[in-house]
């Protein structure tokens, strides 16, 4: 698919996505009828405070912070399974996103008051921990088989302590894990958004420049270091990246799952000879593109009931990512 078409698909999906988030749900707003309602004006003239609250204060900002997070989520992704020559490695396979939960949940458990301002710091913190640990114990991924199971383990670790938690807390506090563990958008504010903004201008800069040595990184360890790059420096960089990337999007909406795998294969399948520079703002709107979509049953599926966006984004991402990954496999095998 060219690059054009692909954007067509692209910006034809996220309006879908963008009006039925925004149309959806009691009240049903129409389309053309946006504008007044954000103003808090019905269609004969009539204010209506209600409708532009729930429009404009609860429906845009979700709206919103599901565009940031899949788009954080989609980039993040393909910087991992690049700098780890791995289409497998994903947060949720390398203990970041279990580093990044623990590391918001443990405070809420115990009791311990903090300032929602250092939440991001926590789930930073979580998030560099895991990945770390797991780079660490595989060598820093000088082998991608050994990445993934050493990352399996760690995340295997970081969950039971997860567990621990819940079996510590109360039930108040166990419904808000177990919520915030699956990945949720409901009842969140422009606040919640804004929040996201330093640590989004903080990532960018770093991510433009991890992108060339990504395409480095694909030729294999040897021929990245024949050509002056420090593997190792290189992967922890990208680990950085991804970490700043991921953590102040799990500290407001739990651990939204399998967007980080998903996005980058649709990003290699519809563009396959590009290299990571070209797929890296592809992956990020296709993340932006699958969690818009996916939080639209999440929030309308059992209403009045809402269920977390992360289950949705897992019951259809895995599936999807799977087939794009053996299509992949059977082209490269058909060409060779």
């Amino acid at each position: 698919m060219t690059g054009r078409r692909q954007a067509l698909v692209l910006v034809a999906l996220l309006l879908a996505a963008a009006l039925a988030a925004l149309c959806l749900g009691t009240p049903v707003v129409a389309p053309s009828g946006l504008p007044a309602a954000l103003r808090g004006v019905l269609p004969g003239g009539e204010h209506d405070g209600l409708t532009g609250v729930v429009v404009g204060e609860l429906r845009l900002p979700r709206l919103v912070l599901a565009l940031v997070a899949g788009a954080c989520l989609g980039a993040a992704g393909l910087v991992l399974q690049e700098a780890l020559r791995n289409q497998l490695a994903v947060p949720e396979m390398l203990g970041v996103s279990s580093g990044a939960a623990l590391g918001v949940a443990a405070p809420l458990v115990l009791a311990v008051s903090l300032p929602a301002v250092v939440e991001p710091l926590l789930a930073l913190g979580g998030a560099a921990l895991g990945g770390v640990l797991t780079l660490l114990a595989a060598g820093f991924g000088r082998s991608p088989s050994a990445v993934l199971l050493t990352g399996a383990a760690v995340s295997a670790a970081l969950q039971a302590a997860l567990l621990v938690l819940m079996v510590m807390a109360d039930q108040l506090d166990l419904q808000l894990i177990y919520r915030y563990l699956l990945g949720s958008l409901s009842a969140r504010t422009w606040d919640d958004v804004t929040g996201l903004w330093p640590w989004l201008l903080a990532a960018l800069p770093a991510l433009v420049l991890c992108a060339p040595v990504l395409s480095v990184l694909r030729l294999g360890d040897e021929d990245a270091e024949a050509l002056g790059v420090r593997v190792r420096r290189a992967r922890l960089a990208a680990l950085a990246v991804s970490v700043v990337l991921i953590a102040p999007v799990v500290a407001v909406c739990g651990p939204v799952a399998w967007v980080g795998f998903l996005a980058p294969q649709l990003a290699r399948r519809l563009r396959p000879h590009a290299g990571p520079v070209h797929w890296l703002p592809w992956s990020a709107g296709w993340g932006a593109c699958v969690v818009a979509l996916a939080d639209v049953p999440a929030r309308l599926a059992l209403a009045p009931v809402e269920t977390p966006v992360g289950a949705w984004t897992a019951l259809l991402g895995v599936p999807a990512g799977v087939a794009l990954l053996r299509t992949g496999a059977r082209r490269r095998a058909v060409a060779a």
